[in-house]
């Protein structure tokens, strides 16, 4: 695990590319989920009033495929930054070698059924 503040720090540490791969792809993704999430905030909130807030507007709204890819790039991007995050906690706390890979399993099989469900019913509507 990589416990860097820079990007030369976090290359000497790295014990593999996969490993620096995942610390750059934390810094990248926090950063876009920012824009995203306070894009969804003004779109969803602020430009629309409380009386066209209905299901109807929904449905329309995500009758175009350009906002459909945009809230599935956020599903996407928290869940994979959230997974990553979590998987350092689990790494840090469960010490047993053969109990972290069942909550690690555990972990991820409701990370991809969250995944699963959220485009699903993304892409349904």
């Amino acid at each position: 695990m990589i416990r860097a503040r820079t990007f030369t720090d976090a290359r000497q540490q790295a014990h593999s590319n996969a490993e620096l791969n995942w610390w750059i792809f934390m810094r990248i993704s926090g950063l876009i989920l920012i824009f995203l999430i306070l894009g969804h905030i003004y779109m969803t909130f602020i430009q629309v009033s409380e009386s066209d807030a209905t299901f109807d507007a929904v449905v329309n709204k995500l009758a175009s495929p350009a906002w459909k890819f945009y809230d599935w790039l956020i599903l996407t991007l928290s869940l994979l930054h959230g997974a990553n995050g979590a998987r350092y906690s689990i790494e840090d706390y469960v010490r047993s070698r053969p109990n972290r890979a069942w909550v690690k399993g555990v972990f991820y099989t409701v990370i991809a059924l969250l995944f699963t469900f959220g485009t699903v019913g993304l892409f349904s509507i």
